[in-house]
């Protein structure tokens, strides 16, 4: 990290997020190919897809951890990498819950980009973190270890350090895997705050259905971008067999098209 941090100048005139024919290859394998799309400031989109479709991958390039071997990404008409206004929530499975942090502790980090190495935090930033745990509906939780939350609660705590470091582009790697249905509701009232925020959030899911019902737009992705859209314009047949092939059946019920996912066969959904 650098000592000191510029904050990138947002302009106004273009869209909050753009790929242009974006492409990364791993090795000899090509990881995505020709992906390109734009997302507008508030904006929800669901990344659905295979595993192995390049779900994380598109998220790294977008945060610009990882340089696209072709192709552009701008945020705000800017590189990626200049920018400290995109948050990235892992998935749970990839953090440390050992770790002796508190939840304080933790919204804190989010602060870290804003202060630089030489900055320590001070009343303002201490401020700010209990209203982002506020948000969330976690202040009661300040001092509690992070190794004794729920999973539902660890999601919420990684979104308040997404907005103690005044993100505007949040992108959620599967934030509502193993959650129980409380939990995943509790999620969603924090997203609708987001959007009242005005904050822009890409969520990679495996749960179709419920990206057809809780998002503005839906992505699917295999290697390349298959389609963009209404979930009903992408969440096709024919769509849906190029994506997953033999790994879905769709049942087709008086309410619409059901997609069940093929879970003796290895991977599923």
């Amino acid at each position: 990290m650098p000592l000191f941090r510029k904050r990138v100048v947002h302009r106004e005139d273009v869209p909050l997020l753009e790929l242009r024919d974006v492409s990364v290859r791993y090795d000899s394998r090509l990881a995505l190919e020709g992906i390109s799309f734009q997302l507008e400031v508030g904006e929800r989109l669901a990344v659905v897809g295979p595993n192995g479709a390049g779900k994380s991958t598109l998220f790294k390039v977008i945060a610009g951890v990882l340089d696209p071997g072709s192709g552009a990404v701008t945020v705000a008409g800017h590189c990626p990498g200049g920018h400290i206004c995109i948050a990235y929530v892992p998935q749970r499975s990839n953090v440390d819950w050992s770790f002796p942090v508190t939840v304080a502790d933790v919204v804190m980090m989010g602060r870290f980009g804003q202060l630089g190495l030489l900055r320590r935090p001070g009343t303002r930033d201490r401020e700010l973190v209990r209203q982002c745990l506020g948000v969330v509906r976690m202040v009661d939780l300040a001092d509690r270890q992070i190794s004794e939350l729920s999973g539902g609660q660890q999601q919420r705590m990684f979104i308040a350090r997404s907005l103690a470091q005044e993100a505007e582009l949040m992108l959620m790697d599967e934030p509502l895997a193993g959650l129980d249905v409380p939990a995943q509701e509790e999620i969603f009232n924090v997203l609708d705050e987001l959007r009242r925020r005005r904050v822009t959030v890409m969520v990679a899911t495996h749960d179709l259905n419920m990206a057809a019902e809780r998002f503005d737009r839906v992505m699917l992705l295999n290697g390349r971008l298959i389609g963009l859209g209404r979930p009903e314009e992408v969440f096709t047949p024919d769509h849906l067999q190029e994506a997953y092939g033999g790994q879905l059946r769709l049942v087709q019920t008086e309410e619409g098209l059901m997609v069940l996912s093929d879970t003796c066969c290895g991977g599923g959904l």
